[in-house]
């Protein structure tokens, strides 16, 4: 193990004695994202940034952390804290919680995906208003499946799809590779995907290359019936787009992620037809706590002993 000198404070989102298998030796600091700081920022070594907290605080305490070796997220996506790498010194390794997520982003997938095809909302209106609202409904079974975003949460989404006898799954991701399921076409080809697809899945990260990636012409492409889910994040689909789109009744919607966010009172994505809207759940269920307690006492372990850590997604240069 490393002289405690060399790797700083340990700051957590929530308190050391709560996180088993955390290395004795550190000093740990637990900072939820409140005004105070719980010691001074320049201490720092390893930060793990609050969990679900806006970017003005998650970044604030990055200009003054000149000591800082480790950002460790507790999200997939990067985004939240991407408008302040610039303040990070070099050397800095920024790393996300790649396997925490998975299996609650990919189980909320599932729900949003049968509830809209089976009209699951429709029937609580129904049991609300004493109404038997019983015929014929659309099954996941048969259905042609596109994937937009094929990590770890695609992949899971995937795993889950497997029992629904879907009749096809296609991958899309930045680059083309093949996988044992099968290929991943490159996003160069979504144009000509997207048109076969009865389930659209958005579960890709926000990026300058996949901000409005579902615009006008995307939802346009989608075929009539066809539904689009995203569990991505808001900026992913154009909201205006989608608004004028729903209007027309020809395709249907499951979002767990908006934009704006959270959905502002009279927005008119809270009355758009045939959409169900979930606050942005997919990650937060009881699978994430012990999943990201997990990962948090993984890493610092390894930092604390000078090991490489698991997740790197860059090194600030």
């Amino acid at each position: 193990m490393n002289d405690p000198n060399t790797y700083g404070e340990i700051w957590l989102p929530l308190p050391a004695e709560d996180v088993p298998g955390l290395p004795p030796g550190p000093t740990y600091r637990h900072w939820d994202g409140d005004r105070d700081f719980p010691g001074d920022p320049a201490g720092c070594g390893f930060y793990a940034v609050p969990y679900m907290k806006s970017t003005e605080v998650s970044i604030s305490p990055l200009s003054v952390m000149t000591s800082l070796a480790v950002v460790q997220t507790l999200t997939a996506g990067i985004d939240h804290v991407q408008p302040g790498l610039g303040l990070l010194r070099p050397g800095v390794r920024l790393c996300n919680a790649k396997g925490v997520h998975e299996a609650s982003t990919a189980e909320l997938t599932l729900a949003l995906i049968l509830a809209s095809l089976r009209d699951i909302p429709g029937f609580v209106r129904g049991q609300q208003r004493e109404e038997w609202r019983s015929g014929f409904y659309p099954a996941l079974a048969d259905k042609s499946v596109l994937i937009v975003g094929y990590g770890s949460i695609g992949a899971a989404i995937e795993d889950r799809l497997a029992p629904f006898e879907c009749a096809r799954v296609a991958r899309v991701a930045r680059s083309g590779r093949t996988t044992a399921r099968g290929a991943v076409h490159p996003l160069s080809e979504l144009p000509s995907l997207v048109p076969e697809a009865d389930v659209v899945i958005l579960s890709t990260p926000l990026t300058e290359t996949t901000q409005g990636l579902a615009n006008a012409d995307f939802l346009a492409r989608m075929k009539d019936g066809a539904l689009l889910v995203n569990v991505a994040r808001g900026p992913v689909v154009d909201t205006e787009a989608l608004v004028a789109e729903l209007a027309t009744g020809r395709i249907s919607a499951a979002v767990d992620v908006t934009d704006p966010e959270p959905l502002p009172q009279g927005h008119p994505l809270w009355h758009a037809p045939n959409l169900l809207i979930s606050p942005h759940v997919g990650g937060s269920s009881s699978a994430f706590w012990p999943r990201a307690k997990r990962l948090l006492a993984r890493q610092v372990t390894r930092y604390v002993a000078g090991e490489p850590l698991d997740n790197v997604v860059l090194t600030a240069g």
